[in-house]
C-alpha cells in the first residue's frame, strides 16, 4: 500500500478569522486514538469552538469535536476529550510568553493529515471588537462591489 503524500483537510474554522486578528501561525502534531484517526480519515471534525490551553508546560487542545467512530468498539474515544498538541520547545515558549500578554488565545484554524501524520494549524490571536468584525464586512462587500462594478463596466 502506498504511503500517503500531500496536504488533505479535514476541517476548517472559518469563523476563527471573523472573531479574531490572526497573529503568529504554528503547525502542531496531534496526539490521537486510533479511532479518532480513523474518524477523521473519513473527513468528520469541527474546530469551530476550539481553543488551547497550557497545562503545566504542555499545550492541549480543548474543545474540538472529532466524532466517534461509527464502526469502533468498547475503545471507542469521547467526542470533546482534551488533546495533546506536539510542538518544539522553542515553540511552546514563544506561544506561552505571548499568551500572557493580555488578549491573546490560541484558536485552531485548520485540521489535516500532511503526508499521513494529523496536523493542526494554530494561531496566537487577539480578539475583535464588535465595530472590527462590521468594518472587514464593509470592506469585502465594497470590493465585491468594485469588482462587479469593473466586470459590467468590461462587458458593456
Amino acid at each position: 500500500m502506498p504511503k500517503e503524500s500531500g496536504r488533505k483537510v479535514v476541517a476548517t474554522n472559518r469563523k476563527a478569522r471573523h472573531e479574531y486578528h490572526i497573529g503568529d501561525t504554528f503547525e502542531a502534531g496531534l496526539a490521537l486514538m486510533g479511532t479518532e484517526v480513523k474518524s477523521l480519515r473519513e473527513g468528520r471534525a469541527n474546530l469551530t469552538d476550539g481553543f488551547a490551553t497550557f497545562y503545566g508546560d504542555e499545550l492541549w487542545l480543548e474543545a474540538v469535536y472529532i466524532p466517534e467512530y461509527l464502526n469502533g468498539s468498547w475503545t471507542n474515544h469521547s467526542a470533546r476529550r482534551r488533546r495533546k498538541l506536539l510542538l518544539h520547545r522553542a515553540e511552546l515558549t514563544k506561544i506561552s510568553h505571548k499568551t500572557r500578554e493580555a488578549g491573546f488565545t490560541i484558536v485552531p484554524l485548520q485540521l489535516y493529515f500532511l503526508d499521513g501524520k494529523a496536523k493542526v494549524e494554530i494561531a496566537l490571536a487577539k480578539g475583535k471588537r464588535e465595530y472590527d468584525k462590521r468594518q472587514a464586512l464593509r470592506e469585502a462587500q465594497d470590493s465585491r462591489e468594485a469588482l462587479r462594478a469593473m466586470r459590467e463596466k468590461n462587458l458593456g
